[in-house]
């Protein structure tokens, strides 16, 4: 009886899994051409986004690429929510506590929320992210 119940709760399970992702659809960005980049305000054109689901000042989840001109500092700042970041292109750098790191190409990192640093990208070449979040992006400078 017990092998029974335990089909049983297989099989709801995997149903309920199904009925979960039945609503998703497939997103995908296969030229990169066709993105609309914008600049993000107040940063003279040293940073712009395009966003790929949602929108990264909007108010839910995005999904999105990030540019920074080389050279670009984001000073001491916080963000309310974890930012998960993949660096494509350039080299990325966050400071924290007093320690550089740095991100090359290929690179992963994912900032705890409220977590104080630093972040830029170096005077080598401009840098290309890809950045989401369940809310909407922020920043928040933070006096040092």
């Amino acid at each position: 009886m017990k092998a029974v119940q335990a089909i049983i709760a297989a099989l709801t399970l995997s149903t309920l899994a199904v009925g979960v992702n039945a609503g998703q659809t497939t997103v995908s960005v296969t030229d990169n051409a066709a993105l609309k980049w914008q600049d993000v305000p107040n940063t003279n054109g040293a940073v712009s986004y395009a966003n790929v689901e949602g929108d990264i000042f909007g108010k839910g989840p995005y999904s999105a690429y990030v540019k920074f001109r080389k050279g670009t500092d984001n000073g001491l700042h916080q963000h309310t929510q974890t930012l998960p970041t993949v660096v494509l292109g350039g080299t990325f750098y966050a400071v924290i506590d007093g320690k550089r790191t740095e991100y090359t190409a290929g690179s992963y990192y994912k900032l705890p929320a409220d977590q104080v640093h630093e972040s830029g990208c170096t005077a080598v070449g401009d840098c290309l992210l890809f950045q989401y979040q369940e809310g909407a992006f922020d920043l928040k400078p933070v006096k040092g």
